[in-house]
């Protein structure tokens, strides 16, 4: 039974069925010619604002956001619009709709364009004096640490040596093994060593942060020689770099620090060689009345071993707080390099020998500059930093 028939069983009276059909008709016309009024009045409203937007106009930055808020606020016209979409046919929603982002593109672009008009007005309306000199410009200094760095790199330099430098990140072959270290030595424990990953078979194929620049030493010996262990030309290089140690952070200790070593390999190298090549780089680093003096240690590399320390430039050597009432300040290590070392990096120890010596840049500047935490190398205060820009 269709809806006419179900309607005249319902009326029993075509005439009134009649009345209710062409009422209804008329409320139905009513309706759509309310949608299609209501469309309309969008539309043009929305055209409306197209041509404001495309010829609005601002002197200042506040006229600028005057219009900002007056369009593209929450309280702005384009926002009523987008209340206003929610009452347009679903027939109709896809034309309003773009025609409301087209608004929205419009006057976002248009009041962008006006805001850098005002500033670039604003900024060539200010006078400029040409023939005034330049606005001062405060600039960086360098940190202490590479200060000094560069002033022990510079001396060696002098000297006849050469930058040698090698990645942090390293295996346990050149960082220990080479070096001549121990299987059960406890540098390799991960109590003093950062670990990256560990071989389940293979020691030397750990990979670890390297906990000294002597890493470097290997690789440079490994690339400087024939097959038969004969060196290409002498090596004379000197490597600094950041180490990493697994030590509680303190005043006198950090996880992360930096070395300058150096090697030196060529026939009959002696340690007198050694004594004196340190003894110049003392003098240049610390003053020209600087004595040195030479104590027996033990290194894994190196055989003999020494610690080396400096006449307290503070007391003179006579004594003081400083250097501990001792008139001597330590401040490296050094040594012949270890036949097994060249055997294990492929020069023939029969025919050369070398020495190396390795000095923490920390140690150096704590001694030149007399600062007393470590710490302050790594905290970026300013206030600390200041304070160097006169060895700049």
């Amino acid at each position: 039974m269709n809806f006419d028939a179900s309607l005249k069983i319902l009326c029993k009276d075509s005439e009134y069925f009649s009345f209710l059909i062409s009422h209804f008709s008329f409320f139905l016309y009513l309706c759509i010619k309310i949608y299609a009024h209501q469309l309309i009045m969008i539309l043009d409203k929305i055209d409306e604002l197209l041509k404001e937007v495309q010829n609005l106009s601002a002197q200042n930055a506040e006229e600028v956001e005057q219009l900002r808020l007056k369009y593209l606020s929450k309280k702005g016209e384009i926002t009523a619009l987008m209340n206003d979409f929610r009452n347009v046919a679903a027939d109709q929603k896809k034309t309003v709709g773009m025609k409301i982002n087209e608004l929205k593109t419009l006057a976002t672009e248009r009041i962008n364009q006006l805001r850098e008009e005002c500033a670039t007005q604003e900024t060539g309306d200010e006078a400029i004096d040409l023939t005034r000199t330049p606005y001062p410009i405060q600039l960086g200094t360098r940190h202490p640490l590479t200060i000094v760095t560069n002033e022990i790199i510079d001396i060696f330099s002098r000297m006849g040596f050469v930058l040698a430098d090698g990645p942090e990140v390293e295996d346990d072959l050149h960082v220990f093994t080479k070096m001549n270290f121990a299987a059960d030595h406890p540098a390799r424990d991960m109590q003093d060593t950062f670990f990256v990953s560990q071989h389940p078979n293979d020691v030397t194929k750990n990979i670890l942060l390297r906990s000294h620049t002597s890493s470097v030493q290997a690789r440079v010996m490994e690339n400087m020689h024939t097959e038969d262990g004969k060196l290409t030309a002498p090596i004379r290089v000197i490597c600094p770099g950041r180490v990493y140690r697994n030590e509680a952070i303190t005043a006198r200790a950090h996880c992360f620090f930096h070395q300058v070593e150096g090697l030196y390999i060529d026939k009959n190298v002696s340690f007198t060689d050694l004594k004196q090549v340190l003894l110049s780089f003392a003098r240049e680093m610390f003053g020209p009345d600087t004595q040195i003096r030479l104590r027996p240690s033990y290194f894994p590399f190196t055989e003999p071993s020494a610690e080396m320390d400096i006449s307290c430039f503070i007391c003179g050597g006579e004594g003081c707080g400083f250097c501990k009432h001792t008139g001597w300040v330590e401040i490296l290590g050094c040594g012949m390099v270890d036949p097994n070392v060249l055997e294990q990096c492929g020069i023939d120890s029969s025919i050369y020998s070398g020495y190396a010596f390795g000095m923490g840049v920390e140690r150096i500047t704590n001694l030149k500059y007399r600062v007393s935490d470590l710490r302050m190398f790594s905290e970026n205060d300013v206030r600390f930093l200041k304070e160097f820009e006169s060895a700049n």
